[in-house]
């Protein structure tokens, strides 16, 4: 509040001078015209968050039931590429953030041209991922390889994205504005990833081996024989390179996606130099991990939301194999992965009025526990397709919370971090204890100890993380009340900083 309280004095006493008011407010509506976005400016700055949801849903939904019934990995090394994965995601993550902030300026702006650069290899990784090589003994290696680098490349992109706002408008209403369009344009990403690599992977489904005894026989894998009534001849059906090239051309509409709104970002969107806040000394990870968990308030809602995004983390990276193997519906797992995007869509305007009703805390309270009765019915009732559709759509109802924005890079960094690297290890063991399980790959059926454990995954596990993130946010001590009267505040402080800044600029 000290820098607050001079810059009122240093204002009353410039308004104390004659005509000193009145220089001061054209230049203040000249600059709000300079740092007005126009509509095409913000759809430009939100189109480019659509490839990291976009991207996001597509490996959180379906790289563990491709690495195992695609690429055929064994559920052991899948466990190591998804872990290593999520967890090199997470420190890469400071890592760009410290490079991004030293990086130099130049005419296309500080943030953009990482954007630009690093977007043509991150389509190649990406697409490599999705791509079976033609050998056995490396394939860990080439997936473990290009899944770091991937989400090293995205890292790149959507860092200085993120950091992006602040360089787009010095007017915090227009910055917000901004935000407002480009969580539309996420929300709607994740409805678009989960779409296309769904639908397009739905029609080329890799086909199960009979499993006899706990055996899997030993079938080709481009042919598949099918007894008919009528004679004995075999059927031609969709074999497993089908299934490959459909995940092939899924990732190549994606790729063709990410470019094109990275296109779109850089030639629509300006970064303003003189949009940027004067920066604060650097710190140091330590003295970063002191300020962070010093604060207590911050401790407990990071802990809070590390539970439950673990909760939501661990549904989705096993709920397509729990569709298709627990509960048999190998042909439809992905229109019910789409039902629940859609329904978590079209339920943001309920919660939206519910946050602005009742307040954040209560909002992410009552939504977060909506979706546990839904976690407990998909298990114990009995397998049926209507059901299975009906219980996904109200679950999803409970899955969007709306987000809050304008966290500081020290504090959300962190919480980035910890939220990775805790998801990328609960994947790890997740995966692993499907081998303990023992899990066969493209299987019929599958052993009953696979079946309780996809159970266990898909419903108690994220139920007791779920229950453990609540008990933590109902002791976080900031409400609804206190929020606003903080973020009052901090509004009247940025007012005085604004007036302040005018008026200095309007002397000189």
């Amino acid at each position: 509040m000290v820098k607050g309280e001079g810059a009122e004095q240093y204002t009353n006493s410039l308004l104390d001078q004659p005509g000193g008011a009145v220089g001061v407010k054209p230049v203040r509506k000249k600059n709000e015209r300079v740092n007005q976005l126009s509509v095409c400016n913000k759809l430009c700055y939100a189109v480019g968050g659509a490839p990291y949801q976009i991207t996001g849903c597509a490996l959180g939904f379906f790289l563990q039931i491709y690495l195992l019934d695609v690429a055929q990995l064994d559920p052991f090394y899948a466990s190591i590429i998804l872990f290593v994965g999520r967890a090199w995601d997470a420190v890469t993550d400071p890592t760009v953030g410290f490079l991004v902030s030293r990086s130099p300026w130049t005419r296309f702006g500080r943030m953009l041209p990482w954007i630009l650069l690093s977007t043509p290899l991150a389509v190649i990784c990406y697409f490599l991922i999705w791509y079976v090589p033609p050998f056995e003994d490396g394939k860990v290696i080439w997936y473990l390889v290009f899944y770091c680098l991937f989400q090293s490349l995205q890292t790149c992109f959507h860092v200085p994205y993120s950091a992006l706002t602040m360089f787009i408008s010095t007017d915090q209403k227009e910055r917000d504005s901004a935000t407002a369009y480009r969580m539309t344009v996420e929300v709607l990403g994740t409805v678009i990833g989960t779409a296309i690599q769904g639908q397009i992977v739905g029609m080329a489904n890799a086909p199960c081996i009979p499993v006899h005894n706990g055996v899997p026989a030993e079938l080709g894998s481009n042919f598949t024989a099918f007894p008919t009534a009528e004679s004995n001849s075999t059927e031609r059906v969709i074999s497993l390179d089908d299934t490959k090239a459909a995940y092939m051309i899924a990732s190549g509409i994606i790729c063709g996606i990410y470019v094109l709104c990275a296109i779109v970002l850089f030639f629509g969107v300006r970064e303003k130099k003189e949009s940027c806040r004067p920066r604060s000394e650097p710190m140091s990870f330590f003295q970063g991990m002191r300020l962070v968990m010093g604060y207590g308030p911050y401790a407990k809602l990071v802990m809070g939301f590390l539970f439950t995004s673990l909760a939501f983390m661990l549904l989705e990276g096993n709920f397509a194999l729990f569709c298709s193997s627990t509960l048999g519906f190998r042909n439809d797992f992905q229109n019910i992965l789409l039902v629940i995007m859609l329904s978590a869509t079209l339920a943001i305007p309920f919660w939206q009025w519910f946050l602005t009703r009742f307040g954040k805390k209560t909002a992410v309270y009552f939504g977060t526990s909506s979706v546990v009765p839904f976690m407990i019915l998909v298990v114990c009732l009995k397998s049926s397709l209507v059901v299975s559709y009906i219980v996904s759509f109200a679950a999803g109802v409970g899955v969007q919370n709306p987000d809050s924005v304008g966290h500081e890079a020290i504090f959300y960094s962190f919480y980035v971090f910890f939220t990775k690297f805790a998801s990328g290890i609960s994947l790890g063991i997740s995966t692993l204890s499907l081998d303990f399980a023992g899990y066969i790959t493209r299987g019929c059926s599958q052993p009953d100890s696979v079946h309780m454990t996809l159970k266990l995954l898909v419903s108690a596990a994220p139920i007791a993380l779920i229950l453990v993130g609540l008990l933590i946010f109902r002791s976080y001590p900031i409400d609804e009340q206190r929020r606003q009267g903080n973020r009052k505040l901090l509004q009247e402080q940025r007012d005085i900083e604004a007036e302040s800044e005018t008026e200095l600029s309007n002397i000189t």
